[in-house]
């Protein structure tokens, strides 16, 4: 398949769910609502709620349910952006080729527009039609667990934060990836299998490739960060190493990163085998999470 056109049809339909799903710029108090729209229509290649689409979609799963599960999850997402680019934390000044929501907003508002897409995210989810009681509460514990300080992103970030500067050690570094970008990524494509009402089989299989192609994904990242430029990244290159963070590249080099990273690309790919052709956008995204350039 194209991927590139599927990627950007799809990134125009999220785009529209997102738009009716977010409050309008002049709801009261309009400061914040223009914030939050500003970050989440700043650009994007829209990974995450693709890959809800897509792995909803490799087992029959309802499109309208998945376009609202994965417009809550990239709120949630870009919740997450606003508060990594804040002084207090990445403290950097470009986020998807534009100035970050702190540069535009002030610190104040950026909190706030993080905390309120964090909170819309969940009242999408309470509110999504169609899906049972059933579904609505195994997703909604799924990204509260991806999101949080166990296993996390949150608690990913706090290893992230406290590893800078310190010798790389491997295990924490994995912990860093599973947790900080892994997890979300992996419960994308959990998420969207409880809304088609997944099988354990599928499950099982969708939640291994969710899970190499979330590490995958930031393991390219970290490369990123080193062989990209800013222009290209849309956001700082070389602050990894700048920071001294915990980085694959850091600890094993570019060649043996890339290396990697393609293991588990085409791991995850044959972890999707049983689905068939129905898993064949997934099948694309996941060599397009290796392959790309920004």
């Amino acid at each position: 398949m194209d991927i590139l056109k599927y990627l950007n049809e799809t990134k125009q339909e999220f785009d529209r769910f997102l738009d009716l799903l977010l409050p309008p710029e002049n709801e009261q108090p309009p400061t914040i609502h223009r914030a939050m729209r500003y970050s989440v229509f700043a650009g994007g290649k829209r990974v995450r709620p693709i890959l809800t689409l897509a792995a909803g979609e490799s087992i029959g799963g309802a499109r309208e349910i998945l376009f609202h599960l994965g417009s809550a999850i990239e709120m949630i997402h870009t919740y997450s952006l606003i508060h990594d680019d804040l002084p207090a934390l990445d403290n950097d000044d470009l986020r998807r080729g534009l100035p970050t929501c702190h540069k535009m907003f002030g610190d104040a508002m950026a909190i706030l527009a993080g905390d309120a897409l964090m909170t819309r995210c969940y009242q999408v989810l309470a509110e999504v039609p169609g899906l049972s009681c059933s579904a609505r509460l195994a997703i909604i514990r799924e990204i509260s667990y991806a999101t949080g300080t166990v296993e996390g992103m949150i608690g990913g970030q706090v290893v992230d934060l406290e590893s800078e500067g310190k010798p790389i050690d491997p295990p924490v570094l994995e912990y860093i990836h599973r947790s900080k970008t892994g997890a979300l990524l992996t419960a994308c494509v959990r998420c969207g299998a409880l809304a088609a009402q997944a099988n354990e089989q599928q499950l099982q299989s969708l939640s291994e490739f969710g899970r190499k192609i979330g590490l995958a994904f930031q393991i390219v990242d970290d490369v990123l960060d080193i062989t990209a430029s800013s222009e290209n990244l849309g956001k700082t290159a070389g602050k990894d190493e700048k920071v001294k963070k915990a980085t694959y590249p850091a600890l094993y080099g570019i060649e043996a990163s890339r290396v990697k990273a393609r293991e588990l690309m085409t791991g995850a790919i044959e972890d999707i085998g049983i689905l068939g052709e129905s898993a064949g956008p997934l099948r694309s995204i996941a060599r397009f999470v290796y392959d790309r350039t920004a």
